[in-house]
């Protein structure tokens, strides 16, 4: 199964998570992760050397999660054309989209981009939420402090988030930080 197949068929079922009913603020803090660390998945290609995979690897590390680091292996790794990285999504698999479809439209080589990192929290494990670390802070600061009603909304697609005082409220805030058209409501309490 190629690369880009897989992440086409995470991302219908992420989708399919994320239109489930919101959870409470309380459940949401058991299942979002600490916000400082990440943990890298480097994926091995044929293509790629040891080397090259230790330097992906250290930019990765940098990056906040969920975030995803695709490249033309026939190409030169600091081309601008050769390497992408989607950063502050909510999950690796829209991450890795956004990386793949901006590396292919980049790509000179002949080689197709490839996925060869992943960027989740340290100590990572699927969750039923997971939120991007803009996000994670967001709630962690801002939403537990604040009076009910109130929600929060996700973009799979851009990892934009909105919050409001309820649902409607949410949505709209979270469309208009990236003209996001699939925001829905993760946590309303």
């Amino acid at each position: 199964m190629t690369a880009l197949r897989h992440v086409t068929i995470a991302l219908l079922l992420t989708a399919s998570a994320a239109a489930a009913d919101p959870i409470s603020g309380e459940d949401a803090k058991a299942m979002l992760f600490a916000e400082k660390g990440v943990s890298v998945e480097l994926i091995p290609d044929d293509q790629l050397s040891n080397d090259l995979m230790k330097v992906i690897k250290a930019v990765a590390e940098q990056q906040p999660w969920y975030a995803a680091v695709a490249l033309s292996p026939d190409e030169d790794l600091m081309s601008s054309q050769a390497t992408v990285a989607g950063a502050q999504f909510h999950d690796t698999d829209a991450a890795a989209a956004f990386a793949l479809a901006g590396c292919e439209a980049k790509r000179t080589g002949q080689s197709p981009c490839v996925i060869v990192a992943l960027v989740r929290p340290k100590g990572w494990k699927l969750m039923d939420l997971q939120l991007s670390l803009n996000a994670t802070a967001f709630f962690n600061r801002d939403y537990l402090n604040a009076e009910s009603p109130k929600a929060l909304a996700v973009s799979a697609s851009t990892g934009s988030f909105g919050f409001g005082a309820g649902a409607d409220a949410a949505l709209a805030d979270c469309a208009s930080k990236s003209a996001a058209e699939d925001c829905v409501v993760v946590i309303a309490d």
